[in-house]
């Protein structure tokens, strides 16, 4: 009998629901101050995770919620690419 591998877990920083790490997008701050998405998910830094909805990237972009958890002006460049991540799947 095959064992099941558990499937990782992150909560979407916008709508706080627990979702399965390949449905999230990971945006990274660096100890630089740099902002930038992470498709891979493995960047140094730290991240917070949004769901691949336009609807959530809209929301996070009005109400500043991804400046609040990373503490930082969050570039409206990286919302366009969050943007273009999902479009592009």
């Amino acid at each position: 009998m095959a064992k099941k591998r558990k499937l990782p877990l992150r909560k979407c920083v916008i709508t706080q629901e627990m979702k399965p790490k390949q449905s999230l997008i990971r945006v990274v701050k660096t100890k630089e101050g740099e902002v930038f998405v992470d498709p891979t998910g493995k960047k140094n830094g730290r991240g917070a995770y949004v769901s691949k909805d336009l609807q959530v990237i809209d929301q996070a972009q009005k109400n500043g919620a991804l400046d609040k958890h990373l503490e930082i002006k969050i570039p409206d460049e990286v919302y366009q690419h969050l943007r273009h991540e999902i479009e592009g799947e």
